[in-house]
C-alpha cells in the first residue's frame, strides 16, 4: 500500500490502520521526524515535496507494484476570494490535483501492467460538495478531485481497479485546528453538522480501510461524505 501525506493528519492514521491490519505500506511525506518514525515502525518512507514534479517522479519511478493506494496529500492557503493569489491557487492545485493524479497514473499503469485489481482511495473533501469561505482554491481542488476520481474510475474499472474518494468535513488535523480555530468560524460549523462535532481522525481512515478492501470489491466512483450529516442540508 501507499499512502501519500502519511507523515501527519489523516494519512499518519491511515498508515498507522494499515501496520496493525499487517499490510506493508510505503509512506510518501515531509515531515523528517514523522517519517523516522514510521520507518521505525516497518513503514518503507519516501520523503517528497509533491509540488515538485521531478522529485515526485523520481519517487513513483522506484516503487514496486502496488496493490491500494490513499491520496492524502493536501494543503490549503486560506484567501478571501476577492483576494486569491496565483501563487496561492497554483499550490494548492499541483498538490491537492496534479500530484493526486500523477501519484494515481503511475500505480494504476503498475497495476495494469502486473495485472493487479487493485484500489485506490483519494482523500477529498466535503468543500468539494459545499462553499466555504475563505477557501475558494481548496474547494476548487476538491471539486477536481471527485472529478479525477469519476475519470479514473471508468477508465480503470474494466482492469478491475476500484477508484473512490471520501470527503470528510473539518477533521481534527493540525491544518484544520489552524484554519477552524477561530470561533467566529468554528460556532456556525459544527451548527450546521446535524451530529454537532468536527471528526477525529480515525473515522475517517476506518471508511478509507473499508473501500480499500475486499468488503467494498464493487464499490467504484463513489465520492463518500464522512460529514456528520453537513452535505444532508
Amino acid at each position: 500500500m501507499l499512502v501519500t501525506g502519511a507523515s501527519s493528519g489523516i494519512g499518519w492514521e491511515v498508515t498507522q490502520h494499515l501496520l496493525r491490519s499487517g499490510a506493508e505500506v510505503y509512506a510518501m511525506g515531509r515531515d523528517v521526524a514523522a517519517l523516522e518514525t514510521l520507518a521505525a515502525q516497518g513503514c518503507t518512507v519516501l520523503r517528497v515535496d509533491m509540488a515538485d514534479n521531478a522529485q515526485l517522479a523520481a519517487a513513483l519511478q522506484a516503487l514496486p507494484v502496488m496493490h491500494g493506494l490513499v491520496n492524502c496529500a493536501g494543503v490549503s492557503v486560506l484567501e478571501a476570494a476577492t483576494e486569491v493569489s496565483a501563487q496561492a491557487f497554483d499550490h494548492v492545485m499541483s498538490v491537492n490535483v496534479r500530484a493526486a493524479a500523477l501519484v494515481a497514473g503511475a500505480v494504476a499503469r503498475s497495476m495494469i501492467e502486473a495485472n493487479v485489481a487493485g484500489s485506490i482511495v483519494n482523500v477529498s473533501s466535503q468543500a468539494s460538495l459545499v462553499a466555504l469561505d475563505d477557501h475558494l482554491s481548496y474547494c476548487a481542488s476538491k471539486g477536481a478531485m471527485d472529478a479525477m476520481t469519476r475519470v479514473q474510475c471508468a477508465e480503470w474499472g474494466r482492469f478491475g481497479i476500484r477508484v473512490n474518494s471520501v470527503n470528510p468535513t473539518v477533521t481534527l488535523t493540525p491544518m484544520a485546528i489552524m484554519a477552524w480555530s477561530e470561533p467566529s468560524k468554528r460556532d456556525p460549523a459544527l451548527a450546521a453538522i446535524p451530529l454537532g462535532r468536527f471528526a477525529e481522525t480515525a473515522e475517517v481512515a476506518a471508511p478509507i480501510l473499508f473501500l480499500l478492501s475486499t468488503a467494498a470489491s464493487m464499490i467504484s466512483g463513489v465520492s463518500l461524505p464522512i460529514d456528520g450529516g453537513y452535505t444532508s442540508r
